[in-house]
């Protein structure tokens, strides 16, 4: 409970601020004032629950600043000192509604105790305000979240409009201007468990509304929504805002994120707002920053939304090594290099994500071909689950994993083990180096071994495996491609154009260029 002390002069309201132990008495002493023009201006943002004034002041008396304390903090006590034992002053103080007059002569024990009678006031009307907030709470919820959420006004008059965000409306009949934000507000550092969670989030609601003077709240799907008010500048971005999330997570000990949506100029508006807010609360598990507003991130023009052939061919060789750790390692990578990307957007980086799941499928499909079991996938990957709010690496990595663990514990098992591996690395390596020896030690095989398997479980050499599947796929891409024939040779694992125009024409019938024209693909000419 705070207590403001009013009194032009010094010796007076320092001696009250020291000599009783405000804090003892479970009072947060705000700082004293030394006119009630200092006090009335410090008020709105204060927000005192008992102010302490002397009656004569140079500048506005005591009495005249009860009346308009009144105005700005209605639920306040206000207690008068006075030299004076004067019964008109008391009568006068009466009609103000102030809650005591007290001599400046009285004794230390004589203010505590009428200031802990005025403590006790409040807190009585606080447990009765309680009762009522509990039993309308769920209502109003209701109606905060048709209105500012669901977007739904119909039927809704400005008389319950007023009502309902009346704390945020407050004093604009009267000139007060001000922007209207949304912003919402998530809470971690207690314990894990859902009790905690609620209660920390309880207690984040209930600060920012004793801090923040133009505030509705409700909380809802474990974030807090607060509908605000900021007479200069933008809420989320002014410094009073910024100061009152500090205070809260040096006070509870947790960390908050805040979300902003667009500032505007009705309360029509708030629902466009809330959208924006939304939005904005998306880029929590990309972003470090603890604050995000929406008029920031809906600048960015978003970030790479394909993976590279380089990254498609680092990802296959690791999901046909059936190698976890380099897979994790491999998705951090890719994610952070989107995430720091500075025009990264929500939507680019799903896209993104989604390009490298389509990736792995190809892999999976391509190996299954390789071994000959083009038509036996009966068991699908895991659909991949981009959820709100989650960590993107989170959901990639589990269904990168469940296609690698697809294919190594269902279909890569049995007598042909060893054949089925080769195939496959092979396939994924046809530009690169896939002699006997090579693709021996990435099976576990002597290279011999490995030769007498092979030939004995697809009825043909290794060599002649290995230029068939270069064969295959160079007419795959003379067929669609109008690269230059070295190109398409080098791809397939020739450096010597002229050995593999006649390796192409022995197998073929017919040059490069030949089974290119007949093909009718464009060409670049060689």
């Amino acid at each position: 409970m705070r207590i403001m002390i009013v009194d032009d002069e010094v010796i007076i309201r320092t001696g009250l601020a020291q000599v009783i132990q405000w804090e003892a008495l479970g009072f947060e002493l705000l700082e004293p004032a030394a006119s009630a023009e200092e006090a009335l201006g410090r008020m709105p943002r204060e927000r005192p629950n008992i102010v302490l004034t002397d009656i004569r002041m140079t500048g506005k008396t005591g009495l005249q600043l009860a009346e308009e304390a009144k105005r700005i903090v209605p639920e306040a006590e206000v207690i008068i000192l006075s030299g004076y034992d004067d019964f008109e002053y008391m009568q006068q103080a009466i009609r103000q509604d102030v809650s005591d007059y007290l001599l400046k002569t009285s004794r230390p024990e004589e203010i505590i105790k009428t200031v802990l009678r005025a403590k006790r006031r409040i807190e009585e009307r606080w447990a009765v305000h309680s009762r009522d907030l509990f039993k309308n709470k769920e209502a109003r919820n209701r109606l905060f979240e048709r209105w500012v959420i669901a977007g739904d006004m119909a039927g809704m008059d400005q008389e319950l409009q007023a009502g309902l965000l009346s704390r945020l409306l407050a004093d604009r009949e009267n000139g007060e201007d001000g922007l209207l934000q949304i912003v919402l507000v998530a809470a971690e550092g207690w314990d894990d468990a859902p009790a905690s969670e609620s209660l920390l989030l309880f207690a984040v609601e209930n600060m920012l509304g004793d801090l923040l003077v133009y505030c509705e709240t409700l909380v809802q799907d474990k974030r807090i929504v607060a509908a605000i008010r900021c007479k200069s500048g933008i809420g989320c971005d002014s410094h009073h805002f910024r100061a009152v999330m500090d205070k809260i997570e040096r006070m509870l000990k947790c960390s908050l994120f805040v979300a902003a949506g667009m500032p505007v100029e009705k309360p029509e508006q708030l629902p466009e707002s809330y959208a924006a807010a939304d939005y904005a609360f998306g880029y929590r598990a990309l972003l470090k920053e603890k604050m995000v507003e929406y008029t920031a991130v809906r600048q960015r023009i978003g970030g790479k939304t394909v993976c590279t052939h380089e990254e498609e061919l680092e990802l296959s060789s690791i999901l046909l090594d059936n190698d976890a750790i380099a897979l994790k390692e491999w998705v951090g990578r890719y994610i952070q290099s989107q995430l720091d990307d500075p025009q990264m957007t929500l939507e680019s980086l799903e896209a993104s994500v989604r390009s490298v799941a389509v990736s792995a499928h190809r892999w999976l499909e391509r190996v299954m071909s390789a071994t000959g079991r083009g038509g036996a996938l009966e068991a699908k990957p895991t659909h991949l689950q981009l959820g709100r709010g989650m960590a993107p690496r989170d959901a990639l990595f589990p269904h990168l994993y469940s296609v690698m663990t697809l294919y190594h514990h269902r279909y890569a098992d049995g007598k042909t083990t060893h054949a089925q591996k080769a195939m496959a690395y092979i396939e994924e390596h046809l530009g690169g180096d896939v002699g006997l020896a090579q693709v021996a030690k990435h099976v576990h095989l002597h290279p011999s071994h490995l030769s007498e398997v092979f030939k004995k479980e697809t009825g043909m050499t290794f060599g002649d495996y290995v230029t068939k599947q270069r064969m295959r796929r160079a007419m795959e891409i003379l067929s669609v491609s109008p690269a230059k024939v070295s190109e398409v040779a080098a791809e397939v694992g020739y450096e010597d154009v002229k050995y593999f125009g006649q390796i192409f024409k022995k197998y073929t019938g017919k040059t490069p260029s030949e089974y290119r024209d007949k093909a009718g693909s464009p060409t670049n000419g060689e």
